[in-house]
């Protein structure tokens, strides 16, 4: 047969009932259409996707904060077992009462002290001169560590002046404030000065290097320039490193406050620990110690009101 044989020959039955039913044929791809629709979508119609209830819920990443009750017990735990432990030590005689005295005994010189209304009259001249050093010596390594993160001539100047007076302990200096000041309050007052100023310049410095330059650059397009720059925008957001610089600050002091009681002064937590050395009162000594533990604690929890007044938004991150 030709090549023109083949072209008009006449199509075969199946060929022609192929042909000749097109719905058939349409109906016919309808199931493929399916199938692979089926295949696209296997979440829906699969049945062997996993049920619902066994997929692992999402671990929660807010802040989770314990009942108050709860935070508190937890927070004095370690410091009641602490107590526990000098109290069975002491009073079962395994720790003799020269060498620390027992419970009882800081009770009765408390009770002394309360007694002879001593107790009040040196904690007020201990937060005197302990307030007008970290006043004093707080501004100033504020001011420097504002001037010298902004500025880079103000770095220059000032970075390598503070970073040497830093290396320098402070109470290297207490002979030589001596010769200058004297033993009067005056010398008292800036020795807690110098001692509070390092903390407070390192931690302005690094938290004003730490502005967001964006948030700078956002807020001079706004118009805000010189003072009102700094103290609209730089030092709120150095806030949480001011606020550690001051809580370290806050802490230094009472060192400094002992080291400068000690010296000619008549009254003060210092003076009282110095009298304690000089008559062997070791419960007088072990007063001193929690006095200042306890300022401690209470300049602590201070802070920490601070910082939430100041900055509500800062969410508590660590794990429970």
């Amino acid at each position: 047969m030709t090549l023109e044989g083949v072209a008009q020959a006449p199509p075969t039955p199946t060929e022609g009932a192929a042909a000749a039913s097109p719905a058939a044929t349409s109906s016919a791809a309808t199931p493929s259409a399916a199938t692979s629709s089926a295949v696209a979508s296997p979440i829906a119609t699969s049945p062997a996707a996993a049920p619902p209830g066994e997929l692992e819920p999402p671990r929660y990443l807010g802040s989770r904060r314990r009942r108050p009750a709860v935070s508190t017990a937890v927070r004095v735990a370690v410091p009641l077992l602490l107590v526990a432990a000098w109290w069975y030590g002491t009073g079962s005689g395994a720790i003799p009462p020269d060498v620390l005295a027992g419970p009882g005994a800081v009770l009765g010189a408390l009770g002394e002290l309360v007694a002879t209304g001593q107790l009040g009259d040196y904690l007020l001249a201990s937060a005197r001169r302990a307030g007008l050093g970290v006043l004093a010596g707080g501004g100033i390594g504020l001011l420097l560590g504002v001037v010298a993160g902004l500025s880079a001539l103000g770095e220059e100047l000032i970075d390598p002046t503070m970073q040497m007076k830093r290396a320098v302990p402070f109470l290297a200096l207490v002979p030589l404030f001596i010769s200058w000041f004297g033993v009067e309050e005056t010398f008292k007052v800036v020795l807690i000065a110098v001692a509070a100023a390092s903390p407070m310049y390192a931690y302005s410095y690094l938290g004003v290097r730490g502005v967001d330059r964006k948030t700078v650059e956002a807020a001079r397009g706004f118009g805000l320039t010189g003072p009102r720059l700094v103290l609209g925008v730089v030092i709120p957001t150095a806030l949480p490193n001011i606020l550690m610089a001051l809580r370290i600050c806050l802490s230094v002091s009472l060192t400094g406050l002992i080291a400068a009681e000690q010296i000619g002064a008549t009254e003060g937590i210092g003076y009282l620990v110095t009298l304690a050395q000089q008559y062997y009162r070791s419960d007088y000594m072990v007063l001193c110690i929690l006095i200042y533990a306890v300022l401690g604690l209470l300049i602590d929890l201070a802070i920490r009101g601070v910082e939430r007044l100041a900055m509500p938004w800062r969410g508590h991150v660590a794990a429970r």
